[in-house]
């Protein structure tokens, strides 16, 4: 499984580091409060599996879709280096990030 660095990178925000997950917090000099980021300032990082470009999106460029099951939730984008389409795994650290970084979100529902 491809294990993707997604997190706020907009300036000041630190999530902590998600053990083993692959998810590491980013640089941040200094110490005190960390600030909370506005949604429409948030950016995430992310990389493509096709052509291992590495990049930051707007929340915009991301969807999250939330299932009944871990293989029915997850989030896609669209690469912006290659054009590919590009979809994986959400655990809950991944969908507390993308929701509270104002990222659209999506939940299926099964028929009873």
């Amino acid at each position: 499984m491809n294990r993707t660095p997604l997190f706020p990178a907009a300036a000041g925000v630190r999530p902590e580091a998600l053990p083993g997950t692959g998810i590491r917090p980013a640089h941040r000099s200094g110490t005190g409060p960390v600030p909370v980021p506005v949604p429409a300032a948030v950016r995430f990082r992310a990389a493509c599996p096709d052509c291992r470009g590495r990049f930051e999106l707007a929340a915009a460029a991301l969807r999250l879709a939330i299932g009944a099951t871990r293989r029915t939730t997850f989030y896609t984008f669209t690469c912006p280096e290659c054009g590919a389409s590009v979809r994986k795994p959400a655990g809950e650290r991944i969908i507390e990030l993308l929701t509270g970084g104002g990222v659209r979100t999506l939940r299926l529902h099964t028929a009873l």
